[in-house]
């Protein structure tokens, strides 16, 4: 199912639902089949990270993923197809509270966002909400293009968390 609003306000594909909550807010929302602590570990753990993290469909490959996922911690992460064409999003971890809670900045640019996942589980599924506050609208309107690939990266986590569950079953 894809539904989307004129204003870009709300993508909605297959269980993943990205909506513009103001000026400076977007949020997504996903239900997983899988315990808080796991979806949490894809998360946290570089190695899993980095097998979800980036849409395949952009064909460009994640060449570093560098986490030190605790309060005051940060991560740096690389993309690119060769060393000379990289880029890469980087910041630190502002609050760590597993399995339920991660903040981090984006400090790319001086416009980069604060990022919060929240995880919460209900009989076994975890409903996850990641939320992303910009310092303005303008910063906000030109990031939304980056939030396309959202639902494709969170199909590719169920995947990821459906091989998780199923060898710690």
């Amino acid at each position: 199912m894809n539904d989307r609003q004129e204003n870009g306000s709300v993508l909605i594909e297959g269980r993943t639902t990205v909506k513009r909550a103001s000026e400076v807010e977007m949020v997504v929302t996903r239900i997983f089949d899988a315990p808080a602590r796991i979806v949490f570990e894809a998360w946290t753990n570089p190695e899993l990270f980095a097998r979800w993290w980036v849409p395949k469909s952009i064909g460009i490959p994640l060449r570093a993923c560098e986490m030190d996922v605790r309060t005051g911690g940060t991560y740096r992460l690389e993309f690119g197809k060769d060393a000379e064409n990289t880029w890469a999003f980087f910041g630190k971890y502002l609050e760590v509270v597993p399995p339920s809670r991660i903040v981090w900045t984006n400090e790319e640019d001086e416009k980069g966002a604060v990022s919060t996942v929240i995880f919460v589980e209900k009989d076994g599924k975890t409903l996850l909400t990641f939320t992303e506050v910009y310092p303005t609208k303008e910063a906000l309107d030109e990031s939304l293009g980056g939030m396309e690939g959202t639902p494709e990266q969170f199909e590719q986590l169920d995947e990821l968390l459906a091989t998780l569950s199923a060898g710690r079953a």
